[in-house]
């Protein structure tokens, strides 16, 4: 068996190793603002920020928290949707020597409280609108400076004065901040503070820049340890990957969300790396996209299927020019065929699979941007990157073709998971990430997914884990039984639904379950279906089979579609 086949495909432009530079994440914002500081770095709804204001807000922003108390390696968690603040905060926090942590601003007060309390977070940057949420779970946690803003911080004149009348209409909510000491406005520290900070002694290979949560089959969501060399290897590893880009002349579309690693690689860190423009919206919303794509002309595009969906199926989408998107580098879920060649017909640019985990800083394989690609493949993986598929449970190689579980090994792979060694010995073994996921290698080194982790539902890009949402449902007083699976949708990839047996005597509709776990549950974890049984299909020791309850739902599909 020849090692690593994919090599031999290799277009001349990607090298086979690439050479990282030994330099905090951080560094590149210097440098981008030493080349470029003129230029602009962030567009963001008619807002424009260059990258010498990008870089002197950051210092700022690092220099005041170096006043409250941050010290290197305390963690500062960043609770913001797409805007300027989120880009400002993740290197004000690099520059002041501590670690990132990403943090969904769709989050409960549940999921705020174990995510604070688990990180040991010292503070917090999130929207006005959100604090409600962060003030009833603060006693819990070990937060002792909240850090609050606006969407309309960063708007331009007269959108910053019409948008607090929109977020009331929208949210039926005003916010005012009250100091209690622990509260600081956004706004105050960049007219207040100093561009100035403290160095502190830095390592490479140890030291954390980003603290990033991911689902478990196992329950509660870990804390993956990616350290500066993770981040920096992968995101020189995408540079080399779509090798016709020019540095400083690009424009990056940012549509997926910076709070998850993929967004935070492929549009923050990878634009600032290569001193390009980076254009922000807080939300998607498909006619705002296209009305910004054929105004800003964006050339790259990271997202996922269901954004490229949701942009093609807009019923006004002939009335804009997308033809400046020459790339789109798609992750989170499974590409759909016929998306890709529709998404690549409308744009004339190319739109490829990627695949990785937030273990792998994200990204581990991808298939060609400019070459040829296999229908149905995740593609080769990245330079430096090693992938062998073994028999499950062991790590043992098996033969090209045959299935088994994908293993990576690779300088973009975690340190590890916070606090939880035992955790890390069983996912790290011999230095090769164990991803629980199954597929195979052919003869020439492409990659293809068979099945994703045993449990996990991918809807509309986001990873979602059964047994988080079934420990919700079993809060409820009417629930004897619960099963959540993910179920084929043509428009989300999955789609949760909830099987339920009802303690007897007890009755409960499905608006009353949805309140409740809209209660405790971001948004995307909620099911959209429930079905209601007398009992759940079980093995001999009374495990419920929730394989079977998917393939049941796929064979209705099926029947229902006609011949």
């Amino acid at each position: 068996m020849t090692e690593k086949p994919w090599l031999a495909h290799y277009p001349p432009e990607i090298p086979h190793t690439l050479t990282y530079p030994s330099m905090p994440v951080q560094e590149y914002l210097t440098k981008a603002y030493e080349k470029y500081p003129q230029k602009v770095a962030i567009h963001f709804m008619g807002k424009e920020l260059s990258y010498e204001e990008l870089y002197q807000s950051s210092m700022k922003f690092a220099n005041y928290l170096q006043k409250i108390g941050i010290k290197k390696g305390d963690r500062v968690s960043i609770m913001l949707p797409n805007c300027p603040q989120a880009v400002i905060s993740f290197y004000g926090i690099l520059y002041a020597g501590g670690v990132v942590v990403m943090t969904n601003p769709l989050y409960t007060e549940r999921e705020i409280a174990y995510q604070m309390k688990d990180s040991g977070a010292r503070a917090i940057i999130s929207l006005d609108i959100l604090f409600p949420r962060i003030s009833k779970v603060i006693k819990e946690t070990d937060l002792e400076n909240v850090i609050i803003t606006g969407i309309k911080d960063y708007l331009t004149f007269p959108k910053n004065l019409v948008y607090p009348f929109i977020q009331k209409k929208q949210y039926g909510m005003t916010v005012k901040v009250e100091h209690r000491g622990v509260n600081h406005l956004f706004t105050e520290i960049m007219k207040t503070s100093q561009p100035f900070v403290v160095e502190t002694p830095f390592d490479f290979e140890e030291d954390l820049a980003l603290l990033q949560y991911t689902g478990g089959t196992t329950g509660s969501p870990k804390g993956v340890m990616l350290t500066h060399k993770n981040i920096i290897s992968n995101a020189t590893m995408c540079d080399n990957w779509l090798y016709k880009c020019k540095k400083g002349e690009e424009t990056i579309m940012g549509i997926i969300p910076l709070f998850h690693v993929y967004g935070l690689t492929t549009v923050l860190i990878l634009s600032v790396m290569l001193g390009n423009k980076m254009v922000l919206l807080p939300k998607f919303d498909p006619e705002t996209a296209l009305k910004t794509i054929n105004k800003q002309k964006p050339t790259l595009f990271p997202g996922a299927p269901t954004l490229y969906i949701g942009l093609m199926n807009h019923p006004d989408i002939a009335k804009y020019d997308l033809s400046s998107i020459e790339a789109c580098l798609s992750g989170s879920a499974p590409l759909p065929a016929e998306v890709q060649e529709k998404f690549e017909k409308l744009t004339g640019g190319k739109l490829v699979e990627g695949y990785g985990l937030t273990e792998t800083s994200p990204v581990s394989h991808s298939n060609l941007v400019w070459g040829e690609r296999k229908k149905g493949s995740i593609g080769f993986p990245y330079p430096d990157t090693d992938c062998k598929i073994f028999q499950t449970g062991t790590t043992d190689p098996v033969p090209n073709g045959e299935i088994g579980e994908i293993a990576i090994k690779g300088p973009q792979v975690m340190k590890g998971y916070w606090n939880k060694p035992e955790e890390t010995a069983a996912t790290i073994v011999d230095g090769w990430l164990l991803t629980g996921d199954l597929g195979y290698m052919d003869d020439e080194g492409n990659f293809f997914i068979v099945d994703r982790k045993k449990d996990m539902i991918i809807a509309g890009g986001f990873n979602i884990y059964p047994r988080e949402i079934e420990e919700v449902l079993y809060e409820h007083e009417a629930i004897q039984e619960c099963v959540v699976a993910g179920i084929p949708d043509p428009y989300r990839g999955e789609t949760v639904k909830a099987y339920i047996v009802l303690k007897e005597g007890y009755t409960v509709t499905e608006e009353e379950l949805d309140t409740h776990c809209r209660e405790n549950l971001a948004s995307f974890k909620v099911p959209r279906i429930y079905e209601f049984r007398k009992e759940l299909p079980k093995t001999a020791v009374g495990k419920i089979l929730r394989r079977s309850l998917v393939d049941e739902e796929v064979s209705k599909q099926n029947e229902a579609i006609p011949s």
